[in-house]
């Protein structure tokens, strides 16, 4: 029968260690469930709260048309003004861009293969603009804090009971954007009073004009935290009002917006990030970075304050590894050079060229230093950020759908090999995948779907189909192919 094995451990010995184990691995798993499935929106457009009307959405969608119309009225313009790779081989004259318009459109497939450049401008440029007229905002922030001010309390009040209202018409109307909620002021010794007075007056005004019912996806978003106590007192209120208004319990959910110093590193020198969510008791859903009150708390002057400061990479960094795999979504922060020309015409007097101009460089400037603070982001892996003003809109979705244009070839192509043989690890060009990739790779077409950068037709192109994309998990995509 040949030799027989030989083992040292008897079952007695290793049971109690591996029920440890065991304890400790369901441990683990559920502090790191693995990130969300769910959609996560790619901007939030913050607005202040004494401006917000339930088809708001819609009409800054139409004011970023009218800006993108006026300063890159085609494709080759914006395409130019941004500096995607080879715009320089693009036409200027109307009649060329009217006949490589044409040409795009007559057969993109060809154009994708003779003329990159050409086929990835012309359909960022129609994506823009079909998303802009469907769904030009994906979350709203109705803002009591910096995008509001410090107003009278009885302003204040009657913004706080307006808006209620307004939501509550949006909801019932369906022009709300898939994602809203408010920004109430920090929990501060200064203001905290003002805080919770507008929480309650918002949160219960909208209970009794919608049945206690918030509208899908709702947050509510707490600024500057700075100790995780700020973030327990916010919890218990909700916990509060829900029992109070009848809101389903837990329900409403909230956000905590890091922007100081203390939000990453505590008293103890310890990290907190970690600490200020589970401070939540579960309500947390994301972690919102605020670019330039960090680099304010950081004592970095207003001329280096900058979205891409070595300082924000490190913030976002310590913010990555304290939440991967929580299921708590990221957001950068915002570009605050606004594109806004400083010349306005009047009934009697018109602009001159010469203001003309000076409008149109000031508006690409803003532009180009977006569109790169974005892709700055994108690259970091933070899928969401702010826009603050509807001329920015045109550049949010341009940064976000020529990434995802971009990656999209050696995407479908890893994709389709991990569709073609399921459970096995692939090589590609030079490029080794295990099944743990696949779940990145989905996350890639699920994320560009869902924000109008990739077609339903280019996802399922790589063998995919629809309801393997909404399942939204690769494991179990995987589960099926090989039964």
């Amino acid at each position: 029968m040949g030799n027989l094995m030989k083992l040292t451990l008897t079952d007695s010995e290793i049971q109690p260690i591996l029920s440890e184990l065991a304890d400790s691995n369901a441990n683990f798993s559920a502090a790191y469930p693995g990130d969300s499935s769910d959609r996560q929106q790619v901007h939030t457009v913050y607005g202040g709260a004494n401006l917000f009307k339930a088809g708001s959405a819609q009409k800054l969608g139409n004011i970023a048309l009218r800006n993108l119309d006026t300063f890159a009225p085609n494709f080759c313009a914006l395409a130019k003004v941004i500096g995607f790779a080879g715009a320089e081989t693009l036409p200027s004259t109307a009649a060329e861009v009217a006949a490589l318009k044409d040409a795009c459109a007559s057969d993109t497939a060809k154009m994708k293969d003779t003329n990159p450049a050409a086929w990835l401008a012309y359909t960022v440029y129609e994506r823009i603009i079909a998303k802009l007229k469907r769904e030009p905002i994906e979350d709203t922030r109705i803002d009591f804090e910096d995008g509001y001010g410090n107003r009278p309390d009885a302003e204040e009040d009657a913004d706080a009971l307006r808006c209620a209202e307004e939501v509550a018409k949006g909801m019932k109307e369906g022009n709300l954007p898939p994602f809203i909620g408010i920004r109430i002021k920090t929990f501060s010794e200064e203001c905290r009073q003002r805080s919770v007075r507008t929480l309650d007056l918002f949160l219960t005004r909208l209970a009794e004009v919608s049945g206690a019912k918030s509208p899908e996806n709702f947050i509510i978003t707490l600024p500057k935290v700075t100790h995780p106590e700020q973030v327990v007192a916010l919890t218990k209120l909700l916990d509060i009002i829900e029992l109070k208004c009848g809101y389903e319990k837990g329900s409403l959910k909230l956000e905590i917006m890091i922007e100081t110093t203390q939000s990453i590193i505590d008293a103890n020198g310890d990290n907190q990030v970690n600490t200020l969510v589970k401070a939540a008791n579960g309500r947390c859903r994301s972690a919102i970075f605020g670019t330039y009150d960090y680099t304010a708390t950081c004592n970095i002057t207003a001329a280096y304050q900058t979205h891409r400061h070595p300082s924000c990479d490190f913030a976002r960094h310590v913010l990555q590894v304290s939440l991967a795999g929580t299921g708590i979504t990221l957001s950068d922060g915002a570009t605050t050079s606004m594109p806004i020309g400083p010349h306005r015409a009047t009934a009697d007097t018109p602009l001159t060229n010469e203001q003309l101009l000076e409008n149109t460089q000031v508006v690409h400037g803003a532009w180009k230093l977006h569109f790169d603070n974005i892709r700055h982001s994108l690259a970091h892996a933070y899928y969401q950020g702010w826009d603050l003003n509807p001329a920015q809109l045109p550049i949010r979705y341009a940064a976000v759908y020529s990434y995802f244009l971009e990656g999209l070839p050696d995407a479908s192509k890893r994709l389709s090999a991990f569709i073609n043989k399921a459970a096995q690890a692939t090589l590609v060009g030079n490029t080794f995948d295990d099944a743990a990739t696949g779940q990145g790779l989905l996350n890639f077409f699920l994320r560009g779907t869902a924000c109008g950068a990739i077609t339903e037709q280019e996802a399922t192109d790589t063998g995919i189909t629809m309801d393997e994309l909404r399942s939204r998990s690769f494991v179990h995509i995987v589960a099926n192919r090989t039964k």
